[in-house]
């Protein structure tokens, strides 16, 4: 899947939301539930109550997008279900949206370069 890179801003909603939303309704959503602006350039993620189904909204600067995905095997790695918003490094998305264990995925760690031998 072609997916985000570099600093894109993930926001995660923890709780399922309903399915029947689309892109307008998961808007207001993300205005009103997590208090932000859905027209920011961030990527927004909610989840069904069937933890094999993922929307995203994000805006891309011309329009408001929506991307849907159901898992049609296993179910993808959603953190414990309560009220609040998590983030996401893109790297982390990637892997939530392949139904991998996001939560494996950490930050490239920065390592000094070896020093030359004498």
């Amino acid at each position: 899947m072609i997916g985000p890179t570099g600093a894109v801003k993930v926001m995660v909603a923890t709780k399922p939301v309903d399915f029947r939303k689309g892109a307008e309704g998961l808007a207001a959503l993300v205005r009103e539930a997590m208090n932000a602006d859905p027209f920011c350039g961030a990527i927004y993620v909610f989840r069904a109550k069937r933890a094999d189904r993922v929307k995203l909204i994000f805006w891309d600067g011309t329009g408001l997008c929506l991307f849907a995905k159901r898992l049609e095997d296993g179910d993808f790695r959603w953190p414990r279900i309560e009220d609040g918003v998590i983030r996401l490094s893109a790297a982390q998305l990637s892997a939530l949206l392949e139904g991998l264990d996001w939560r494996r995925v950490h930050e490239m760690r920065e390592m000094p370069a070896p020093a030359q031998a004498c």
